[in-house]
């Protein structure tokens, strides 16, 4: 016995799909393929922007540029594949682009979702790591292995996207429309029944989704906050018991002075700046890079608020989603549940749609001083919102260096001998007291002679 092909059998909840008959209203779907319409020429752009900005015009590369430019690289293409689906949408709901366009716009939507969710896994376990183990991820943590786990994550959602591109074929409907759907008939093995086969693969396919690509993730999200927080209370309360043992120890040594005994001892602060190295796993053990000021791996406010406004969106665009398609493998169980699967099914995949379109914009207002940096320059929006430590990310731009000049020349000393250093305008002072006044002018400063300009020489 041959196997059973997607011509001759199908699936019976496809067969019951096929069964149903054209009901649309034009003024409304008019309506729905305008707003899909803008919706997907604003996320195209959007996307391509962010791509544009992060990949090409962010002077350094920092972990935290990485994430972003390859979640900005997914969204990119699933917005690509929206324009097919507005074009399905303003067929009256008929897929006319053929098989191929058909398996490519699936593909690209399932591998934008198991990306997606790899992603914010692996960002919330990065940000987690940063918190509890600040010394091993200042040792480890690098742009490098950031690119490595990406591309781990593209693999790892290729290999589960693979089953929707197999499965995935047109079917003609009986009055006229094609439908682009998964029909599992295909590929079917003859030693089990058509019916049993379906429901299997369907099962299977609908609870790896859920797990893979929406569940397992949020657990692994919300664990990695939760030990956040844990970490942040226990750092807090050693900073005051370290506060209170050396009010303690400050309150005898006056008590012990104040007596007039010859021996008393007398108790001095001294601060002690120390210059950090510029490379080597060394700098994690510095007192001047675990300090709580100038330590590079702590967390920006901008991305944690970024990573946390991103985390909400994909919750909320994906869950419609991933309920439907329990319910539509209920609904080969209990038939009634089949016009849900019809009526709300497709509204859930254009909800989760949005998610791609969502992220740039979210991305944009999560940059500090927004509306100020946007009349700056485009590079100028999103210079900080991937800083590590603050101040590690620059975006080169005419108008923002040419801010920079304008604010810069109100402390110049105007009368300092040709060649010389200025003092550093306060958008690049250093983050660490220089120990020596002779190492802060010349290792960091401005070099007015050479470029006309103020540009920041940086330590090797």
């Amino acid at each position: 016995m041959s196997n059973v092909t997607g011509e001759q059998l199908f699936c019976p909840l496809l067969q019951a799909m096929k069964e149903h008959s054209l009901n649309n209203n034009t003024k409304a779907n008019i309506v729905v393929v305008c707003i899909h319409g803008l919706v997907s020429c604003l996320g195209i752009l959007e996307n391509a922007l962010i791509l544009w900005v992060v990949g090409f015009r962010l002077r350094r590369r920092t972990v935290a540029s990485v994430w972003v430019l390859n979640l900005a690289m997914s969204d990119f293409l699933a917005t690509l594949t929206l324009p097919l689906f507005t074009f399905y949408l303003s067929s009256s709901h008929s897929w006319e682009l053929g098989g191929p366009l058909c398996k490519a716009q699936a593909s690209i939507f399932f591998l934008n979702m198991f990306v997606s969710a790899f992603l914010l896994a692996a960002i919330s376990l990065d940000r987690c790591l940063i918190v509890a183990k600040p010394v091993w991820s200042q040792n480890h943590r690098s742009v490098a292995g950031a690119w490595k786990v990406c591309a781990l994550g593209w693999l790892w959602a290729a290999v589960n996207t693979f089953p929707y591109l197999l499965f995935r074929s047109v079917t003609e409907k009986q009055d006229g429309r094609k439908l682009c759907y998964h029909n599992f008939a295909l590929y079917s093995s003859p030693r089990v029944t058509l019916e049993r086969d379906c429901k299997v693969r369907q099962a299977a396919t609908a609870i790896s989704k859920l797990l893979v690509a929406f569940l397992f993730p949020l657990v692994m999200i919300a664990g990695s906050y939760i030990q956040i927080g844990v970490s942040l209370r226990k750092r807090r309360r050693r900073r005051k018991q370290s506060a209170s043992r050396l009010t303690d120890a400050m309150i005898v040594s006056n008590n012990n002075g104040a007596s007039g005994s010859p021996n008393t001892p007398t108790t001095m602060k001294t601060n002690i700046f120390l210059k950090p190295p510029s490379s080597g796993p060394s700098l994690a053990l510095t007192p001047t890079a675990l300090s709580p000021s100038t330590n590079p791996s702590q967390l920006s406010q901008s991305f944690t608020k970024m990573v946390t406004f991103v985390i909400a969106a994909f919750a909320l665009c994906w869950a419609p989603y991933h309920i439907f398609c329990m319910i539509e493998v209920t609904a080969q169980y209990w038939h009634n549940n089949l016009y849900l699967v019809e009526v709300g099914l497709p509204l859930a995949t254009t909800f989760a749609f949005l998610n791609p379109v969502l992220n740039p914009i979210l991305y944009a207002f999560s940059c500090p001083n927004f509306c100020v940096r946007i009349q700056q320059s485009l590079g100028a929006v999103f210079d900080g919102l991937v800083e590590e430590g603050g101040g590690l990310l620059t975006v080169p731009g005419r108008s923002l260096r040419a801010h920079i000049r304008r604010k810069s020349s109100r402390d110049v000393n105007l009368g300092m001998p040709k060649g010389s250093c200025s003092p550093c305008p306060s958008d690049f002072q250093p983050s660490y007291p220089p120990p020596s006044p002779s190492i802060g002018l010349k290792e960091i400063c401005m070099d007015r002679t050479r470029q006309g300009s103020y540009n920041e020489v940086e330590q090797d």
